[in-house]
């Protein structure tokens, strides 16, 4: 009988985490820069509610197909895994993933067309991530694509158009969600290629290329935390002396304050050791949910 702990395995909860931070950030941030009032921002909450249980749907469905085609990978990269561990079927983990992914777009179908559109987009790319015959992710620069584009792109600029278009009825894609667009593209893609170096063993033995197995995990985690910290850089130069913020010094402390975690940790990070690979993997996703909880309320 499936069990809450189980299933929350299953969900991957920093995934969940960053789902959830990225659906209420940028719905603060949609609603700063249309400088609405707060009885406006908080007269739609039915409405950001069904868009984060469809988007937190979508999630679950993404990452849960991904589990169900790599079980044997999972018992050696990731056997704490439910599917991998035994203790869910693979029948059980195919109705989670049926319900999900048919709830996610029917959910997202009730509400404006750019939430429908950006749920049918990430499921599509996590279908085609996952399943043959395409199943990029055996293609490294295929499989970091999809992150990119899923949790860079879609995500920011379809959920940024929906609630926008919800508080204002227009849409316009301004510097302030552009320049997060670029910033969380960049943390996808470091997220994307990140995630595959504690894996490196599995991947080898099933003939997932990755491009730490083809450049090395100490050249791919310097690559990684390299360009993290040009763009906290470019960031707090363009929040400090160029979008027309009133509370930029919010960008500069917040950006500074990240950036110092990533190379603080960085620097004394011994990358061949997989529990702190797996461990400064974490600390990366928890600057993700930062970002979203930090950028918004510099337009406020």
């Amino acid at each position: 009988m499936l069990n809450l702990p189980v299933l929350w395995r299953f969900a991957r909860p920093h995934t969940l985490y960053g789902t959830s931070a990225s659906v209420l950030g940028l719905y603060l941030l949609a609603g700063f820069v249309t400088e609405g009032s707060w009885e406006q921002l908080l007269s739609p909450l039915p409405s950001l509610l069904l868009a984060w249980v469809a988007c937190l749907a979508a999630n679950v469905y993404i990452v849960g197909l991904n589990q169900l085609t790599d079980i044997e990978i999972d018992r050696i990269n990731k056997p704490h895994l439910p599917l991998a561990a035994g203790s869910l079927t693979w029948a059980e983990g195919m109705g989670i993933v049926s319900v999900c992914g048919v709830g996610s777009v029917l959910l997202a179908a009730t509400g404006i067309p750019y939430l429908l559109l950006t749920v049918l987009l990430s499921n599509g790319i996590g279908t085609a991530y996952s399943l043959p015959p395409l199943r990029l992710k055996r293609f490294p620069l295929a499989a970091s694509a999809c992150i990119y584009c899923v949790r860079g792109v879609i995500v920011n600029l379809g959920l940024y158009s929906h609630f926008q278009q919800l508080l204002q009825a227009r849409v316009e894609l301004s510097a302030p969600i552009v320049l997060l667009t670029g910033f969380m593209s960049i943390f996808g893609l470091v997220i994307a290629l990140y995630k595959d170096i504690p894996d490196m063993e599995g991947d080898r033995k099933f003939a997932i290329a990755t491009f730490s197995l083809r450049f090395g995990q100490e050249r791919i985690s310097t690559f990684c935390i390299g360009i993290l910290a040009c763009c906290y850089l470019g960031l707090i130069g363009l929040g400090s002396g160029f979008l027309p913020v009133q509370n930029s010094r919010w960008l500069l402390i917040g950006h500074v304050l990240g950036l110092g975690i990533l190379l603080g940790y960085g620097i004394r990070l011994d990358v061949t050791r997989r529990e702190a690979i797996v461990n400064y993997y974490q600390l990366i996703w928890k600057l993700f949910y930062l970002e979203y909880l930090l950028y918004p309320w510099a337009f406020l």
